[in-house]
């Protein structure tokens, strides 16, 4: 997609990284990130070929209209689902047959579903996990025994499942699944044909009506920390919020939530009596037996603490069905509160499933030479809050090792309805010595990467979101919008000698990243990367990056953010 910048630029500020004289040259630029042109049919293209038609279905006139009918009657959406499936060749029961784990929640699913995943393979069970979005590769999101499955198998079972709907689809009014339904029709169809012993599924959005809750007979569910995220799909309280979660509970089926705040507990508890599913809290996760010493986490930060306790309550839960498969759950309708789940000694598997545990972008630390980046996809207040917390934690540990000045670098974008001011707000604590804005553009050239392509936001409204999200900052550090605004460390480290400096918007993640590091990192030093230039007034303000002995940068706000920087700073995620 050719895209024009020009009525963002006349606003004044943004991109003031690059000289006027470059803009018409960066304008014929198309972005990794928005190009909707479908990849050519290339030799040794399958893969992207596949990737690039799965996105077709994300602006494809049969999935908006889905939306816009579906808007105001959610319970169409489980019937569409069970049609597509039906189309596919695969019937809901069938999906009993991969005994799964369902999880849902606000923040905290995610690593709950890879702490229980990485549990239970490492009993030696063949697993299947289903995750959302993904970072770099939409492959990512389809795991086979917690590696995304291979390009080759990928497209193989994409062209089976797209041909089957693609070929009745004239029967059915021209319709196609939407592309979140369509990636877990897939998915269930991998993990059947790759015959998995269970699936870990994590909910899209909500729960009662996500179109993984097309599943009848899971064998446990779980509920993560509950917050204020997707509105105007999921209502505007908490309370609502938790009857959407409380959704995915079936009859008879145990369901384990972590501590939620009394309202949306007593929504959870009031959904499980209406649908007669046992439900329980799970306990903290230092009551658990251990034989020595403390459990390690293999994700950092203290919120993982609950998603772990979870995770250990599905994972047992689970192993209980398997070699237990008599054992009956009853429900504790008649509690005056939730019942907390049972404590149980941790078995030396589950210990070193827990520490062994590894989910990318996720409180995540990567270390190039002195530059040290701090990786976490925190998108919501509450989530953002636990963010900061490992963040200060964490690059104080970093700092204090480092042998002389550190400058701290915040990298930020946030999308959709997100409060953007509510997040930064909560970052000025952390004392950036620069706050950096970009959209969620990988790069800026001439070629398409199908894997990060999305046709539903418009590159101009992906800039002024970085323009209205550097407003915040400046507003939030009383600095106004004045050129030379201060952005200093101001206590516990002596960091950098006090100047002036400025917030920068950079056009894409790979120039934000570039100027950050400043020529200092060897992974984004290559050749082949384009580098956009810059004013030479924007360069000298870099000055202090090239003096300090370390760096270090944080980037969140965006899951999509993270994902694009990590295909830049690992260059094996994109293999």
């Amino acid at each position: 997609m050719m895209v024009c910048l020009s009525r963002v630029w006349k606003r004044g500020s943004v991109f003031t990284a690059l000289p006027r004289q470059d803009w018409s040259n960066f304008t014929t630029l198309s972005f990794k990130y928005s190009s909707t042109k479908a990849a050519p049919q290339l030799p040794k293209m399958e893969y992207q070929d596949a990737v690039c038609t799965l996105n077709t279905l994300q602006t494809n006139a049969s999935a908006l209209e889905q939306v816009r009918r579906e808007r105001g009657h959610p319970q169409f959406q489980l019937h569409a689902m069970r049609g597509f499936l039906e189309r596919a060749g695969l019937t809901v029961e069938d999906l009993d047959h991969l005994n799964i784990i369902h999880v849902t929640g606000t923040k905290g699913k995610g690593s709950t579903c890879a702490f229980t995943e990485q549990m239970l393979r490492s009993y030696g069970f063949r697993t299947g996990f289903y995750s959302s979005p993904h970072l770099v590769q939409v492959r990512e999101r389809i795991r086979i025994n917690g590696k995304p499955i291979g390009k080759e198998l990928f497209t193989k079972y994409f062209w089976q499942v797209y041909g089957r709907l693609d070929e009745t689809k004239d029967a059915h009014g021209g319709t196609m699944p939407a592309y979140f339904r369509f990636l877990t029709i897939l998915a269930f169809h991998v993990f059947l044909q790759e015959k998995v012993d269970l699936a870990v599924i994590e909910v899209g959005i909500g729960g009662a009506y996500d179109c993984t809750n097309i599943i009848k007979r899971p064998w446990v569910c779980g509920v993560s920390s509950l917050g204020i995220d997707h509105t105007q799909i999921l209502g505007d309280t908490i309370e609502k919020i938790a009857w959407q979660k409380g959704g995915i509970f079936k009859p008879g089926v145990p369901a384990f939530t972590v501590k939620q705040p009394d309202g949306p507990m007593a929504v959870l508890k009031e959904r499980a009596k209406e649908i007669r599913c046992p439900l329980w809290v799970c306990p903290e996760l230092e009551d658990y037996q251990v034989n020595r010493g403390p459990l390690n986490l293999g994700l950092a930060g203290q919120h993982q603490h609950f998603n772990a306790s979870l995770a250990l309550q599905l994972s047992h839960t689970w192993l209980q069905r398997r070699f237990l498969p008599d054992k009956s759950f009853s429900p504790n309708v008649e509690s005056a509160g939730v019942p907390k789940a049972t404590c149980f000694k941790l078995s030396p598997i589950m210990v070193k499933g827990l520490a062994d545990t590894e989910w990318p972008g996720r409180t995540q630390t990567l270390r190039h030479g002195p530059i040290t980046y701090f990786l976490d996809g925190a998108h919501t207040t509450r989530s953002m809050q636990a963010c900061v917390h490992w963040f200060r934690e964490s690059a104080a540990r970093h700092e204090q090792a480092a042998g002389g000045p550190v400058a701290r670098v915040l990298l930020f974008n946030a999308t959709g309805e997100r409060d953007s001011a509510a997040m930064l707000k909560l970052l000025v604590p952390c004392h950036f010595d620069f706050a950096v804005f970009c959209p969620n553009i990988t790069e800026a050239i001439t070629t398409c990467n199908a894997d990060q392509q999305n046709f539903n936001v418009s590159v101009e409204n992906m800039l002024t979101r970085c323009l209205d999200n550097e407003r915040s900052w400046l507003m939030h550090n009383c600095l106004g919008e004045k050129p030379g605004t201060q952005l200093l460390i101001e206590d516990s480290l002596p960091l950098l000698p006090k100047h002036k400096t400025q917030t920068l918007v950079f056009p894409c993640i790979l120039s934000a990243l570039q100027w950050i590091t400043q020529g200092r990192d060897s992974v984004l030093a290559d050749p082949a990367k384009k580098v956009i230039p810059v004013k030479a007034s924007v360069t000298a303000k870099a000055i202090p990056l090239r003096e300090v002995t370390e760096i270090h940068v944080l980037i969140t706000g965006s899951l999509h953010l993270v994902g694009g920087a990590l295909k830049h700073l690992d260059p094996s995620s994109a293999k």
